[in-house]
């Protein structure tokens, strides 16, 4: 039977539950569990594939095509699985199958009401995704902050869901911040008491705390919140600020939090191997190089609108033994060749990453240029191929004011333009070109270098592509589609030769690296700027 741990925060937001249920996994697999885990959003929206990056962060696409929350990124990454639609729950998902099934009279007659429809729902899902992965131990992650209105279904269906199954079969941590008075020189504990208060009040009661904190937490305010919050004192766990998040799960070993774990499921606690994780982190702790790499978007005020991204440029780093920097670049900043120079000239490689909307695409646009005039490394995805397209008919192919409809429904070459598919689509959500498609690879090119595969399979989301029908004058003029769909209708990957790397993907290859095991194409964008270095 499947063992579950629910993971709830409390005091504030954003105290990073998704890193702690992502180190958990990583720390049970190593001992040799299968593990899955599940996330579940509180808000009305069904994914966020329709919110702003601004508000919500990076939209995380899965195989199947599912979109979802960032932190699916940072489980995939650290238990090196691929998870789906079952792993990310909303109570707008929630909400409209319940209705859904109400309108065709499933709940013959009953009053439709929270308890036990909308409950019970939420149970079904953890145990469809039990049943789906059929993992020895399924990690559900709570989002917001407990005492929020919008998350009382979730935490009364775990309630409900802990009593059906037995205690001994899951367990509750709950994620507390510990905030630290420079005046008085203390970290206090009250904040946290509160929090797990209320959440007893809902009829939970934590196995185990987890403290968020800047710095080191004493034995005293330790034994002291085990005593108030009726916790196991080897169960009040530190958690404090890291220099990489992948250094989280070591650091949580140390303080044995896996064998408390697995000693409340009734499990085994065998030998964790950990060799491998633990030769990384020295790895990311002492580099022998460094590299400097603009990422030029246009949600750069929010850096986890880009954060797979960032992720995936660190593990090529990592592997190459560099420290990545990165140089944030909004580019709608860019207004001239003189703007991209000066913020580029120091720069040891671009990458344009994906987005939507006209603001900021001629500061793209000029990025895109400089790095191709002055051969600096060039890797561009989704949008960053779009633009390299535009830019390249542009300034190489002769054709003044090339376009794409998305920003110029009018415009008299439409070298990007709305995927046939496309056209007749009504509404926004979940009803993009998503998920895993298959690609093929032309031979001596360097998409065929780094993948050394002529078929590979990568992640899309994106409404417009490469217009066909200006494929003959844009390859005679040097362009080289380096990557097709398998019909040859859908351009997948263009290159310039002449440069040193100068790569796009119509994909999101960041979609799919792994600390230990990095994308193909931000290995070669990465060992590029290195050779040049």
């Amino acid at each position: 039977m499947t063992k579950y741990i629910f993971i709830t925060g409390g005091v504030v937001s954003s105290l990073g539950k998704g890193i702690l249920a992502a180190s958990l996994g990583r720390l049970l697999v190593s001992r040799g569990y299968k593990v899955s885990i599940q996330k579940f959003d509180p808000y009305i929206n069904v994914d966020p594939g329709t919110m702003s990056p601004f508000q919500h962060g990076e939209v995380f696409v899965c195989e199947d095509g599912a979109e979802t929350d960032l932190d699916l990124g940072h489980y995939e990454r650290f238990i090196n699985t691929n998870l789906s639609q079952i792993n990310n729950v909303t109570s707008g998902s929630v909400y409209q199958t319940v209705i859904n099934k109400e309108r065709k009279g499933e709940y013959l007659g009953a009053t439709v009401q929270m308890i036990p429809h909308i409950t019970g729902e939420i149970k079904s899902r953890l145990i469809q995704a039990a049943k789906k992965d059929n993992p020895d131990i399924l990690i559900a992650e709570i989002g917001g902050t407990i005492g929020d209105i919008e998350g009382l279904p979730f935490i009364e269906a775990i309630r409900q869901f802990r009593t059906e199954i037995g205690y001994h079969n899951s367990m509750s941590i709950h994620v507390t911040l510990l905030p630290y008075l420079p005046t008085s020189g203390e970290l206090k504990t009250k904040p946290s008491q509160h929090s797990v208060n209320v959440l007893r009040s809902y009829g939970i009661q934590p196995e185990m705390l987890v403290l968020r904190t800047q710095i080191p937490v004493g034995k005293n305010e330790k034994e002291k919140l085990a005593l108030f919050c009726s916790v196991d004192k080897d169960c009040v766990i530190e958690c404090k600020d890291m220099d990489t998040i992948y250094e989280v799960p070591l650091y949580l070993e140390e303080q044995g939090i896996t064998s408390q774990i697995l000693k409340i499921l009734g499990l085994q606690d065998n030998t964790p191997d950990l060799r491998d994780w633990s030769e990384m982190i020295e790895a990311i702790k002492h580099p022998k190089k460094e590299l400097t790499i603009a990422l030029v978007g246009k949600y750069t005020e929010l850096n986890d609108a880009y954060i797979s991204v960032v992720e995936s440029l660190k593990h090529a780093g990592y592997k190459n033994s560099t420290k990545i920097n990165i140089k944030w670049i909004a580019s709608e900043n860019i207004t001239s060749e003189k703007d991209a120079k000066e913020s580029l000239e120091d720069v040891n490689g671009i990458i344009v990453p994906g987005g939507f909307g006209i603001r900021g695409i001629e500061g793209k646009l000029k990025v895109i240029k400089y790095a191709r005039e002055n051969n600096v490394p060039y890797l561009g995805l989704c949008l960053g191929m779009q633009c390299a397209v535009i830019e390249f008919a542009r300034n190489v192919a002769g054709l003044k004011n090339a376009n794409s409809t998305e920003f110029d429904k009018n415009t008299e070459y439409k070298v990007v333009d709305l995927m046939e598919e496309q056209k007749n689509i009504a509404g926004y959500g979940a009803t993009m070109r998503l998920g895993s498609y298959p690609c093929k690879i032309e031979n001596n090119t360097k998409a065929y270098q780094m993948y050394n595969s002529n078929l590979i399979n990568e992640r899309h989301r994106h409404r417009f592509e490469f217009n066909n029908e200006y494929k003959e004058l844009l390859t005679k003029k040097g362009l080289v589609i380096s990557g097709t769909s398998p019909d040859g209708l859908l351009a997948e990957i263009i290159e310039i030769p002449q440069n040193d790397w100068f790569v796009a993907c119509q994909f999101h290859p960041e979609f799919k690296s792994r600390p230990q095991n990095p994308h193909p194409l931000f290995m070669g964008f990465i060992n590029a700027a290195l050779n040049q270095k």
